[in-house]
């Protein structure tokens, strides 16, 4: 064995307990950095890890060692104390390094690997070395866990074992071993994608990855705490840069590592689920995938606003049926190819399944899951569990998409390797070999496979370079003499070791798993040859082992190998798995036991014969018989319910035959018994009990010398002080219940145990009861006691160190007893060093511990040491085969190498047993006991025999009574019932019959059901789609016979109508008669006229009132405004409608270029229809658009010849049903017709008779129908004849078994139609029986002679009969003609038909194969025709669009020319307003042409809100300017605001408004001139586009037209059926046929006389056309010279009105202006509405007047008024003045008062002179603003308004 770093390092070394046994121990446990290079830093982390567990113990702490002595007699323990390293750095230290590592690792630093391996465990001052158990080699492989096959060069796998990593040499087979470093097992290993460094991912409690380099080995990196209890999978990056890992149960934790500085960059929970697999993506690191039980998921590392995260996306299946997913693979572009448990591929894009892969016809890639996908050089390899390896186009897989609604997509595998039978391939992984394409293969079978996929003619088979046990090991044995082991596994093999050479010698497979296994001992055979073994189906085999080597070589035999296994014995004792197999210690006896709770016993020496076997009360799990220090041979059997049973040696009887045992079952035997009750919680009470009472005595002792030191210091003080504080302590102090006793409901299983003394053992329990080896004792045999009601406990008991949930599983001594090897539950090796003859294992203290095996599932199922002490092998339920080397003071031989045994002489002679392989076989037991039963069975038949026998002879007399009884009279019969001796017994049995057939109903009701479901299928399948079935009419008289067709329903081309492709593109001389048709309207209309005339200038009167003169002023010059406006509109409408038949005169002209529509259909038709014809094999044939041809248009057809053949099938169906129907009647009537003449016959002499004619027979074919009808007889029929057929399996039996059938139903309808007779034929045999009526009443009366009367009546008669017979049978006969006749003429139409028939036959087959044609071609053509189609659209549209530029433009420039019409009408009727001798006219000249800056609506609109300064200045803006053109001087001052003195101001006011609409004009016409700069740009742009889109359309066009005729060059390709009667061929060459007929033409005979016609018609038609050239020149000749003579008088013309202008207006005029300007229609609206402003003004000037008058009538009252009453006021004060003067005589103050009336009169008299000035004011103003308004433009003013006004308010007097 070789291990890196397998030396000592200086320094201290301690070792360390484990309190769990699962921690190893460590021979350092300080984690101190060494350098590894000279020039690097040295760093040291000396820190130790303590590892200290939590769990419970139920031993208090303590040095010393005590003994418990009570009933349980003495129970020793050790109390455990867990031992810490002492630190030998200071804390801050390590700090300061560890701060350090985290900054910066260096790339040379490494860890010690010794310090990190796990080291055995040895108890404290104890001499056992930590070498006791080195590892030699490992024999298995741990082939079911996932990814355990690597490579790290092309000679080098590595693979897990345990709790060890090993390396194997492919080329010397050579092991390197690496031990894990938690000791807890290793989860999974990954390698870097360079090779120069592998991980190692324990397991255990946060277990560590280590990263080792390679080829040094030396650790190199350690991740810690990515997980709770282990990994699941590790994996690089393609750069090697990132690790990834997943955690398995509970956590499934998800890391991304920085694994060179050791940190982890991201952590997420992967799943809910088992995770098995994650891997980064190859083209982008930053996705990655996991997958696992029952999900896939996609992750991203993406940056979010809290950083790098990890976002997963689960797959989601939709309607695929959820599953495990083991293998995928990520493809370039993002999507992901997943396996499935059902064998197909999932192709995953966005999270969703794109599309499920599968083979054709629907068969799976793989028969199981696929457990690894890989692409390779472009190619995708998939591993399935089928043992196949498949390989793929990735162009296929990676362009895969759905077709169909059932997501599958059928492909096929570009090769496919089959490995081998029973291979389950689980992973592969390639070898780098240059120039091959070498895998190894992982196979969960137990192999390791070399595969070559190079797929070529020198590529090599499948090499198996290694095989290993799959699964579970279940026992190992060791040979006796050498170094040879034997093991069994459920995998079906038998395997035999060299485990010195380290060589696999031999292996043997069976069809059921092995069980138990036995190495046979030396004093059996002594060569050490044979090997028994028990099987899971209760067989034991013994199996020969030797050299072939010895063996006699024969010509022509097989390469020899180094070892050969022969089957020697087989028999089968038990009915279930074998479980223990035990030799006597003298080996005269073999014991088996089983699960089937028996254990048999077995003669060796006689050829192992049977001697009986024994029942116990639950399953065995272990034999062992007493050693030779025992006196008795007894054999120890442990049951695994809790039983320990003690049989001593079965007695052997030589005497009694063994064919008189009824049973092999010994019943006498004496069996001592031991039911184990647990007394675990006993143990624990006790300790408790004594834990307590040490802890009082320590307390007392400390108690009583505190009492002596506060008496000896305080006196009697102290002593009630000590008192005090006892009563306290008392108080506080509670004690708590000791634990309770429990015993488990379930009792705990029995493991393993061995002998100790006679009568005692020990044993190991499971579950509840582990921990402790219990020591029992076997009570005596009583024989009348109970087994189950028994209860025992053991004796004593030893306790063992970390077994609480630890139990030993199986238990083995070394030769002199010194050793006990304890297998541990967790995979563990535990060795106990033992005192000699010590059987109460009172030295059971001092062990040896270490984890080997899976610490999960490694359970330790067998251990065995070699003969000589010195090898020690292991084999565990993880598939691990470990040997060990113990120590020993003797040094091995390294080219040591077992012997095997020679050959037994004669051994290739002898006959190989028949071998038990049915595992349903009959035991040795069950064997006696059949053929017992069968002995009974066979004894019991003959009494049944005897019994019937007697029963037959009692019937026979029976019967003969029953016939005595006959004979007898009447009257002295006995009845039936009479010879019932009990009527209740009759009734009873017709009771339990009538029972037995409703049981037989209802157990046959299933059946029935079933049957009748798959009666009704075969209709629905076979007779239902049957229209009608095949009916042969067959001629009566000759051989003639017609069949109808046999009809299915009408097929899916006649039912189903299928949608054509996308609509063809028409054609263009199509496009060009629709042209405008479906063109949209134009968005603006082009006639019309800019403005629309009122209807009426002024409202008619409502009523009717006197007209004023003002009324009758506006009125008259209303009417001469209307009239004026009447004639002009006139006029206009005349000119426009000259102008319109104008331009449709103009339109009407045809062009230079114009051709007769006529002529142009007609040209068409001559296009299609005549000229030069191109045969469709022409290569420049050019389909025409209406022939060209489809998948769907081909269908149609197809459909439309299926509904004519089946049309005319049916109706010849319904033709031969209704003859069949007649021959059905002609027979009746014949029988009829037979009946009425054997009648006749039967009254005339038999010399007289006239042949009968025969009945014609209506064949089983000709009624088809009645194949269907059954009965009880024809079923019972045909039952007969099926088992005769099934019996005797004889063509000719078979053949008449098929024709049994149609005999019964033949009997059916002979039987139960009567012939098929009906009412017609039986009313006219009831007329034929008329003429026999009398016939019979002849001969009831004794014959006499008979008169002449008679004699005349008689022959009279006779000739009447006589022409009745001869009528009838002519009668029969011109039927049967009749009939025939019918049916050859019929028979001669099918003929006809059939030949019809066979041609559409010929035809369908054409259509059908152009079909299939067409549907490849149509795919394509539809891309194709839809290009043309969007490309004609887009011509089309942009076309329209171009027209409608056109129509636009043209629009806007007719808007155009109007408007520069109305400008010049404008100006013109300026001229006429104006008149020749106005003095003004320059001026109103200037003012019309003055160019005005006016601000357009919307900018007033937007300028509404703004302040007043922004309106002034956009007045000043607006303000006129003087016209450069027109100006005269630059000094003179021009205002257009102000008319001149003298000048008209209608005619002013006229010449603004003019000038606005001039204004109005222009603006309009800069508007439409950039509307057609612009629409001429679009024209430019969309013509360039149209060019365009018009190449690509001939483009397409073209590719349309090749791919046509390519398809009908394949058409053209496809063979048709033409058959051709010889005077069909007019091909001949000198007057005979030729041999090749491919330059023929095929017409019908309707085509070729037409195209001979057609001859005669074109001549016709070319000299119809010769005279219709003639006429037309001469009617051209004429036009032209009318054309000249018109020309020569509208000159005249022209000339006419010219001279009439000059004298009339002395120049040439525009009549049309004249005409538009004979009034001036604005002017007179002005006019109109300055005359009723004049009026309006008028008349409020007058109401104005009226209201000045009727206030100053008002002033003047209010005036009186006041005067009035200042009169009165006066009087009043000079008479109050009186009185005062008289009353104040005395007093001096006359006349105050007076004074203030005086002041008060002043004031009001300033207040009305004040108002009258205001009032003055007031109608001044009004006469400003009336002459104001008189005038355009005038400013008004509101009314003047004083503040006094205002103000002033009545006053009061």
């Amino acid at each position: 064995m070789k291990e890196p770093d397998d030396q000592d390092t200086d320094g201290e070394k301690s070792v360390t307990s484990n309190s769990d046994g699962k921690k190893s121990l460590r021979s350092s446990k300080s984690e101190s950095r060494s350098p590894v290079q000279e020039d690097n830093t040295f760093l040291e982390d000396a820190t130790d890890e303590t590892f200290t567990e939590g769990e419970e113990s139920y031993l208090e702490e303590d040095s010393d060692e005590e003994r418990l002595e009570g009933s349980l007699s003495s129970f020793q323990y050790d109390d455990l104390q867990s031992t810490t390293v002492s630190q030998q750095t200071p804390a801050p230290a390590v700090e300061e390094a560890e701060e350090e590592v985290k900054k910066k690792i260096s790339e040379s630093f490494f860890y010690d690997y010794m310090e990190l391996a796990s080291m055995p465990f040895v108890t404290l001052d104890s001499d056992i070395p930590l070498d006791l158990l080195t590892l030699v080699h490992s024999f298995g492989y741990d082939c079911r866990k996932r990814a355990n096959l690597q490579l790290l060069d092309n000679s080098i796998a590595v693979y897990i074992a345990g709790n060890q990593l090993i390396f194997l040499n492919l080329k010397t087979k050579e092991q390197t071993y690496l031990r894990s470093s938690s000791g807890e097992g290793i989860g999974v290993i990954g390698v870097h994608p360079h090779k120069t460094y592998f991980t190692v991912a324990e397991k255990g409690s946060f277990p560590d990855i280590i990263i080792y380099e390679y080829p040094s080995l030396r650790p190199y990196r350690i991740l810690r705490d990515g997980t709770e209890k282990g990994y699941a999978y590790v994996n690089f990056n393609c750069s090697g840069t990132l690790l990834a890992s997943v955690g398995s149960n509970p956590d499934y934790t998800l890391t991304i590592w920085n694994w060179k500085e050791e940190q982890p960059i991201l952590r997420t929970k992967a799943f809910s689920q088992e995770v098995f697999k994650v891997t980064f993506n190859p083209d982008n690191e930053e996705q990655l995938t996991t997958s696992g039980s029952g999900h896939i998921k996609f992750w991203e590392m993406a940056f979010t606003f809290t950083g790098l995260k990890l976002q997963g996306s689960l797959g989601r299946f939709g309607k695929t049926t959820t599953t495990d997913i083991e293998g995928y693979m990520e493809l370039p572009d993002g999507k992901v190819l997943s396996g499935s448990e059902w064998g197909n591929m999932l192709l995953w894009e966005g999270g969703l399944i794109k599309v499920e892969l599968c083979r054709g016809t629907s068969k799976s890639c793989h028969n199981g899951p696929i457990n690894q996908i890989m692409l390779d050089e472009g190619e995708v390899i998939t591993v399935g569990s089928d043992g196949c390896v498949r390989i793929w186009d990735f162009e296929t897989i990676d362009t895969a998409d759905i077709i169909d609604e059932t997501g599958l997509l059928e492909i096929e595998p570009i090769n496919e390797l089959q490995v081998d039978k029973n291979v389950n391939l689980f992973s592969m992984i390639k070898m780098s070999e240059a120039g091959n394409n070498f895998w190894l293969a992982q196979d969960a079978n137990g192999a390791i496979w070399k595969l070559d996929l190079s797929f070529s003619n020198i590529t090599q088979d499948p090499e198996c370079l290694f095989s290993f046990h799959s699964g579970a090991v279940e026992a190992v044995a060791v040979s006796p003499l050498t170094y040879l082991m034997a093991t069994t596994a459920l995998d079906c093999s038998v395997r035999i070791y060299d485990f010195a050479s380290k060589t696999l010698l031999a292996q043997m497979k069976f069809k059921q798993g092995g069980t138990a296994l036995v190495w046979v001992p030396r004093m059996v055979n002594f060569t050490g040859a044979e090997i028994i073994v028990g099987f899971e189906d209760g067989v034991v085999r013994i199996l020969e082992l030797y050299d072939p080597k010895g063996l006699t070589v024969f010509v022509g035999r097989k390469k020899i190998s180094d070892a050969d296994i022969r089957l020697k014995q087989v028999f089968k004792p038990h009915t279930a798995c074998v479980t223990a197999l035990a030799y006597e210690r003298d080996g005269e006896i073999l014991a088996t036991g089983s699960k089937d709770q028996t254990v048999f016993f077995f003669e060796v020496e006689m050829d192992y014969k049977p001697i009986g076997y024994i029942n116990t009360p639950g399953p065995v799990c272990q034999l062992m018989w007493s050693p030779m220090s025992h006196l008795e041979s007894t054999l120890l059997i442990i049951c695994e319910n809790g039983y320990i049973l003690e049989a001593p040696l079965p007695t052997i009887n030589l005497e009694e035959d063994d064919h008189d045992v009824v049973s092999y079952e010994i019943k006498d035997m004496c069996i001592k018994c031991f039911h184990f009750s647990s007394v675990k919680s006993k143990i624990l009470r006790s300790i408790e009990i004594e834990k307590r009472e040490r802890q009082r005595k320590l307390k007392e002792k400390i108690r009583e010398e505190r009492r002596n030191k506060l008496a000896a210091e305080m006196g009697e003080d102290g002593e009630k002080e000590f008192q005090e504080e006892e009563e306290e302590e008392e108080e506080e102090e509670e004690e708590e219940p000791l634990p309770e006793i429990f015993i488990p409901s379930t009792p705990s299983p029995i493991l393993c145990g061995f002998y100790s003394e006679p009568g005692k053992f020990w044993v190991s329990l499971g579950d509840y009861d582990s921990g402790f080896l219990y020591h029992c004792e076997f009570p005596p045999c009583d024989e009348s006691r109970d087994f189950k009601e028994q209860k025992d406990e053991p004796i004593d008991v030893r306790y063992l160190e970390d077994t609480e949930d630890n139990p030993i599983q199986t238990i083995t001594f070394n030769i002199n007893k010194v050793m006990m090897f304890c297998g541990m539950k967790n995979g563990a090796i535990r060795v106990y060093v033992l005192n000699q003859n010590d059987p109460s294992l009172t030295s059971l203290v001092d062990y040896w511990h270490f984890n080997m095996h899976d610490n999960n599932y490694g359970c330790i199922k067998s251990m065995a040491s070699s003969f000589d002490d010195r090898f020690l092998v292991t084999v565990g339920a993880d598939g691990n085969i470990f040997v060990f080397n113990i120590v020993s003071e003797f040094m091995l031989r390294k080219d040591i190498k077992a012997k095997l045994p020679s050959p037994r002489f004669g051994i290739e002679t002898e006959p190989i047993p028949e071998d038990i392989e049915d595992p349903k076989a009959y035991s040795i037991e069950n064997a006696r006991r059949k053929r017992e039963h069968d002995k009974l069975m066979k004894e019991v038949e003959e009494i049944k025999a005897r019994k019937r026998e007697q029963i037959k002879a009692l019937r026979i007399k029976f019967c003969k009574l029953l016939e005595m009884n006959e004979e007898l009279p009447k009257h002295m019969q006995f009845k039936r019932t009479d010879f019932d001796v009990d009527s209740k017994i009759r009734a009873e049995m017709h009771r339990k019959t009538a029972f037995k057939i409703q049981q037989v109903e209802k157990e046959l009701a299933w059946e029935k059901e079933k049957h009748e479901l798959g009666l009704m299928k075969l209709k629905n399948r076979f007779r239902d789609p049957l229209e009608s079935d095949t009916i042969v009419v067959h001629a009566i008289l000759s051989d003639h016979k017609i069949s109808s067709y046999r009809l299915v329903q009408p097929s899916k081309y006649s039912k189903f109508k299928r949608a054509s492709q996308s609509e063809r593109k028409p054609s263009k001389l199509d496009r060009f008669e629709k042209e405008g048709t479906g063109r949209k309207d134009s968005q603006r209309d082009a006639g019309g006229s800019i403005a629309i005339q009122e209807e009426s200038i002024i409202e008619k009167g409502k009523k009717f009132r006197p007209k004023t003169l003002s009324e009758i002023m506006v009125e008259n010059q209303i009417e001469k405004t209307r009239k004026l406006i009447l004639k002009a509109e006139r006029a206009q409408l005349k000119i426009q409608q000259r102008k319109k038949e104008w331009e449709e005169l103009y339109k009407s002209k045809p062009g230079d270029d114009y051709e007769d529509p006529k002529d142009l259909q007609a040209i068409k038709e001559a296009q299609e229809y005549m000229g030069d014809f191109n045969l469709k094999t022409a290569p420049d044939y050019k389909i025409p658009e209406h022939m060209r041809i489809n998948a769907a248009k081909k269908e149609e057809e197809l459909g439309h010849l299926d509904s004519l053949v089946h049309g005319n099938k049916r109706y010849m169906n319904k033709c031969i049903l209704s003859l069949r129907d007649l021959k059905v009647a002609v027979v009746e009537e014949i029988q009829c017709l037979v009946q009425e003449l054997k009648n006749i016959q039967s009254a005339l002499h038999v010399s007289k008779h006239i042949p009968i004619p025969q009945i014609p027979q209506i064949h089983p074919e000709e009624v088809p129908e009645k194949r269907f009808q059954y009965d009880e007889e024809t079923l019972l029929n045909f039952k007969q004849q099926h088992m005769k057929s099934d019996d005797e399996k004889s063509p000719r039996v078979e053949q008449t078994g098929s024709e049994g059938p149609g005999g019964g139903f033949l009997k059916l309808s002979s039987g139960k139609d009567g012939d098929l007779t009906t009412r017609d034929s039986m009313s006219r045999s009831s007329k034929a029986s008329t003429f026999s009526l009398d016939i019979p009443k002849y001969m009831e009366f004794e014959k006499a002679e008979p008169t002449d009367v008679e004699l005349e009546i008689m022959k009279r008669d006779e000739i009447k009969h006589m022409y009745m017979q001869q009528y009838l049978v002519n009668r029969v006969k011109e039927l049967i003609v009749t009939f025939d006749a019918e049916l050859r003429l019929l028979r001669h139409q099918k003929l006809k038909l059939d030949t019809q028939m066979k041609l559409s036959d010929l035809h369908h087959v054409t259509l059908f194969q152009e079909i299939l044609l067409l549907k490849n071609f149509e795919k394509q053509e539809n891309i194709l025709q839809e290009r043309v189609n969007s490309l004609d659209k887009e011509e089309q549209y942009m076309q329209w669009k171009i027209n409608e530029t056109l129509k636009e433009m043209e629009e806007k420039k007719n808007e155009i020319t109007k408007l520069q019409e109305q400008e010049k009408a404008l100006y013109a009727g300026f001229q006429t307003a104006v008149g020749e001798n106005n003095k003004f006219a320059n001026f109103l000249m200037k003012v019309l042409k003055k160019k005005i800056k006016r601000v357009k609506k919307k900018e007033v609109e937007g300028d509404a809100d703004e302040d007043e300064e922004s309106e002034e200045s956009s007045e000043e803006e607006s303000s006129l300017e003087s016209d450069e053109d027109e100006s005269e001087s630059e000094d003179e001052v021009f205002d257009d605001s102000i008319c001149p003195t003298n000048c008209d101001v209608a005619l002013f006011e006229l010449t603004l408004q003019l000038r606005e609409k001039r204004l109005d004009i222009e603006e309009a016409l800069v508007e439409e001139k950039k509307v057609v700069d612009n629409l001429k740009k679009e024209y430019d742009t969309l013509s360039k586009k149209v060019k365009i889109v018009a190449t690509n359309l001939n483009a397409a066009e073209e590719a349309l037209e090749a791919y046509q005729r390519e398809k009908q060059q394949r058409l053209n390709e496809l063979l048709v059926v033409i058959p051709l009667k010889l005077h069909q061929i007019e091909y001949v060459v000198f007057g005979e046929i030729p041999s090749d007929l491919s330059g023929t033409l095929v017409f019908s005979n309707h085509a070729l006389k037409r195209l001979q016609e057609r001859i005669h018609e074109l001549q016709e038609e070319n000299s119809k056309q010769q005279k219709l050239n003639k006429e037309w020149r001469e009617r051209r000749k004429q036009l032209i010279r009318e054309k000249r003579e018109m020309t020569k008088t509208i000159h005249k013309m022209e000339e006419t009105v010219r001279q009439l202008m000059i004298s009339k207006f002395g120049r040439v005029v525009n009549l049309e202006a004249l005409q538009t300007l004979s009034v001036n229609t604005t002017l007179e609206e002005l006019k109109i509405r300055k005359l009723r402003k004049e009026l309006a003004n008028a008349k409020e000037m007058k109401m104005w007047e009226e209201k000045i008058a009727q206030m100053r009538w008002e002033l003047m009252m209010k005036t009186k008024e006041h005067t009035r009453k200042l009169y009165q006021m006066n009087d009043l004060c000079i008479e109050k003045k009186k009185l005062d003067s008289r009353l104040n005589t005395l007093q001096n103050q006359q006349g105050n008062a007076f004074q203030g009336l005086r002041e008060a009169d002043v004031v009001a008299r300033e207040e009305v002179t004040e108002l009258i000035q205001l009032q003055a004011e007031r109608i001044s103003a009004l006469k400003e603003e009336i002459a104001l308004l008189r005038r355009k433009g005038g400013l008004i003013l509101p009314p003047i308004q004083s503040p006094q006004e205002k103000e002033m308010q009545p006053v009061d007097l």
